[in-house]
């Protein structure tokens, strides 16, 4: 009977494991779809400003972009990673560690240097590679000008001449299933000219072109990453949803086993009980 015993208590410990992963699984639930609403409104915006910036410094001649868009050997690297503060997501920060690590191989041979966002990349990272600052407490209040302090800051540091390059690894929501790591090059700006067409308007400029692009620059580096930990923020439930999901399932499954293996213990036990007793009948007649 110690045998079932041992059983009833694994039961036991099963389903109290199977009723938090489902309460887990309910509140990641209702946060990914506020989180999702947040992103889904956001990115027609970045992606008009973006748009914008092309259309404009488009119709410009020479460096519109300023201080922003210096071009230097690449010395210093600093990769911004975008994780949680915490775990039982999945493979979530696991894979944009994995990105990070891949990242500074790359660059071998040169200062690479680790701006994380989110306590998990930091714990992990800071054991292999040099962590500048750990900006973990934005998800507890995660608004724009939360998140635009950290892009000023970024923006001084290259200004100065502290990084020749930031990039930013986070991962992109796709649905609550699917997550997609993303590395994007923060600073430095990209060319900005566009390869799209660009049909001049009768448009009058106050004030002029090279200052509208040069206040908007500013603007987009904010909302590139705001839209990046907003949409690491979105994965993140959608993974930790999807995690708890799978556990909760494969905790049913194993308590069914349970139950079963349990029963038929049970059963045989019972059995041996009967035939004990049949058998000592029997000694008893004879």
């Amino acid at each position: 009977m110690a045998n079932l015993k041992e059983i009833r208590n694994r039961i036991t410990s099963v389903s109290s494991t199977m009723q938090i992963t489902s309460a887990m699984k309910m509140v990641s639930a209702a946060k990914l779809k506020k989180a999702q609403d947040a992103i889904t409104a956001m990115r027609p915006y970045a992606e008009k400003l973006t748009e914008l910036l092309q259309n404009l410094s488009a119709t410009l001649e020479g460096d519109a972009g300023g201080e922003f868009t210096t071009q230097r050997e690449i010395k210093k690297v600093l990769l911004v990673v975008v994780t949680s503060n915490r775990g039982l997501a999945g493979a979530f920060n696991t894979n944009a560690i994995k990105e990070a690590k891949s990242r500074a191989e790359f660059y071998a041979g040169k200062q690479v240097d680790i701006f994380a966002i989110g306590k998990k990349g930091n714990d992990v990272l800071s054991k292999t590679l040099p962590v500048v600052d750990n900006q973990s407490t934005v998800f507890d209040d995660l608004t724009f000008d939360n998140v635009a302090k950290i892009a000023d800051s970024l923006m001084e540091k290259f200004v100065a001449g502290e990084y020749d390059k930031i990039e930013l690894i986070y991962n992109q929501f796709k649905n609550a299933a699917t997550q997609i790591v993303q590395t994007e090059q923060f600073l430095p700006l990209a060319s900005l000219k566009s390869d799209l067409t660009v049909t001049p308007g009768d448009y009058i400029f106050e004030p002029s072109k090279e200052e509208i692009v040069l206040t908007l620059i500013p603007k987009s580096l904010k909302t590139q990453l705001y839209k990046g930990i907003r949409d690491s923020f979105a994965s993140e439930h959608g993974a930790r949803m999807t995690a708890m999901h799978k556990a909760t399932d494969n905790a049913t499954e194993l308590r069914n086993q349970l139950k079963l293996t349990y029963n038929k213990a049970r059963q045989a036990a019972i059995t041996n009980e009967i035939l004990e007793i049949v058998g000592g009948a029997e000694a008893l007649n004879g």
